[in-house]
């Protein structure tokens, strides 16, 4: 048996009277979830002397993480595969999901590409990018003549 939702006292379309039943089957998180590419949410900050973009991507490790540079295009990517169990289990239904995503962002001039640092934890990929030293602003009080 299925549940479905409909909406009550909403105006419902007099040429389909189903539209309810496939909006609720459609819209379900466990299908949308499937079709839908998940990318993680993203920050971006700057200070005086860094650029700061955190990542997040919760469950994964460290090692599922590749960040490449190109010219001044940094790319983040994650790849996880199904793993293979060797036991003698058969599945009657298998939904674990494994998933891929390639987040890039473009450095601008003033980064340092020879300073970039990345850690994860608690499920954030943060990532540093220093400024060069001729960027990083100059705060000084200027005489009036």
């Amino acid at each position: 048996m299925t549940l479905v939702k409909f909406s009550n006292g909403a105006k419902s379309n007099a040429l389909n009277p189903f539209t309810d039943v496939f909006e609720s089957m459609f819209n379900d998180s466990f299908i949308s979830d499937r079709l839908t590419t998940k990318v993680p949410a993203v920050n971006i900050a700057e200070t005086d002397n860094d650029f700061h973009i955190e990542l997040a991507a919760p469950g994964l490790k460290k090692e599922d993480f590749k960040i490449n540079l190109d010219k001044y295009v940094l790319s983040v990517s994650v790849e996880r595969k199904a793993e293979n169990n060797q036991d003698e289990k058969r599945y009657n239904k298998r939904e674990y999901s494994y998933s891929s995503f390639v987040r890039s962002f473009t450095l601008p001039e003033t980064a340092d590409q020879e300073r970039i640092d990345a850690e994860y934890v608690d499920g954030i990929l943060r990532i540093t990018v220093a400024k060069k030293e001729e960027a990083k602003s100059l705060t000084r009080e200027i005489a009036i003549k």
